[in-house]
């Protein structure tokens, strides 16, 4: 059986395979990790699709191939006699021109944001190909500008004295390396904030409608579906309408236009403690009721914070939900997910004070659930008035649907 290039999503034409966790020879098993590929976005690993033995291994580490290519063999014979030049950590190549032709999409545009040639970068991947980890070597080690230096504002003088009284003690510090993973994440926000003009709006919800629904239902449904029922799917199904309502947040930007998606793929960010952030999607969100969404929601965390999720689980994401309300938070300002065009944060939903029109027309002070949802959406996109009404739209949604038939 062929093992080829997959496809890592909508937009990906080609990746890097950077690294055969197999060698020609070895058994294999299905679902086990068989190689690693880098593309513009993300690293990952690929499983096996069989078990067999690994008979041949047709594309060396550190290569950029176009999706479809076929990369090795896996069958149920002897290994196959390969040619020296084809397996694992074989050195194809170790001049300028060979390393320059194959830069992984990762590393150019690695190359581009560090404002760096490929001549300024030391290889030291196989073949002396450069690595990202080359290149991030390399912007570290850049010397600066001289305008640099003299353009910056000089330090306030409690500031300066402040360094050289009390100099940094290496001893009480800790440098802790970035993981892939985490160093992934990074290189994903600041691309983010580069690319997209930010911008926060925040609606007060109240969740005492929701919250009765949910209440009742929560022994029996911990008790049929083995996971609690929290506030999450509730919101995720009402995003789904107010995107329907509102679909120009359901897009990404082009050259001078919108793509507005047909399709509602519901990004559900995922913590993975200090090693970084994943989103799983939601595929066709809005074919879905709660409980269905509300148990795919548990899958995909569950899958992501284990690594049992494949790539297809990441890939065509519309648009995102983050939840750190069940940590407390107040209010959150998520940075949208590239190259989506907004991203919505639920944050801790509280007993509050609420006022609650009465029939002459006063009001009675009551406690309700209350919680803030959080917009931030791309300024290229919508303006402000379009954001605002998507947001009231979902407060409604929120607050007045009768979810008891969600359920």
């Amino acid at each position: 059986m062929d093992v080829t290039m997959p496809q890592l999503g909508e937009t990906v034409a080609e990746a890097t395979l950077t690294r055969w966790l197999h060698k020609a020879g070895d058994p294999v098993t299905e679902g086990e990790p068989l190689f690693e590929v880098s593309t513009d976005k993300v690293d990952t690993e690929i499983p096996a699709t069989m078990t067999g033995i690994l008979t041949e291994i047709l594309v060396a580490a550190d290569h950029t191939v176009p999706v479809g290519t076929r990369l090795a063999v896996i069958g149920t014979g002897a290994v196959a006699d390969t040619d020296a030049g084809a397996g694992a950590g074989a050195d194809t190549g170790a001049g300028a021109g060979a390393r320059h032709g194959t830069l992984s999409p990762l590393v150019r545009r690695l190359l581009a944001e560090h404002e760096l040639t490929a001549d300024q970068v030391t290889g030291t991947g196989p073949g002396g190909r450069i690595t990202r980890a080359d290149v991030l070597t390399a912007a570290a080690e850049a010397p600066v500008a001289p305008g640099a230096v003299a353009q910056a504002a000089p330090p306030a003088p409690e500031a300066a004295a402040a360094a050289v009284t009390a100099p940094a003690n290496p001893a009480q510090t800790l440098t802790v390396p970035f993981s892939t993973r985490r160093r992934l994440t990074a290189e994903h926000m600041v691309r983010s904030k580069a690319t997209s003009p930010h911008t926060l709006m925040a609606i007060e919800v109240d969740f005492h409608n929701l919250d009765r629904v949910r209440r009742a239902a929560a022994q029996s449904w911990r008790e049929s579906e083995g996971f609690s029922l929290t506030y999450l799917p509730f919101v995720a199904r009402a995003v789904v309408d107010a995107l329907t309502a509102f679909p120009h947040l359901n897009a990404s930007v082009g050259d001078n236009a919108l793509l507005v998606h047909r399709r509602i793929n519901l990004g559900i960010a995922v913590d993975l403690d200090a090693d970084g952030l994943v989103v799983p999607v939601v595929q066709n969100a809005a074919d879905k009721r709660l409980r269905a969404t509300a148990r795919e929601i548990s899958a995909l965390a569950a899958g992501a914070r284990a690594n049992r999720l494949g790539p297809d689980a990441y890939a065509e994401g519309t648009f995102t939900i983050s939840n750190p309300g069940p940590y407390g938070t107040l209010l959150t300002a998520p940075i949208i997910n590239q190259p989506q065009v907004a991203i919505l944060a639920t944050d801790a939903v509280r007993p509050r004070p609420v006022a609650v029109p009465l029939p002459d027309g006063s009001h009675a002070v009551v406690v309700h659930p209350v919680g803030n949802l959080a917009l931030t959406f791309d300024h290229r996109a919508v303006d402000g008035g379009y954001a605002a009404r998507f947001l009231s739209f979902l407060k409604e949604a929120v607050e007045t649907r009768d979810w008891s038939t969600e359920l």
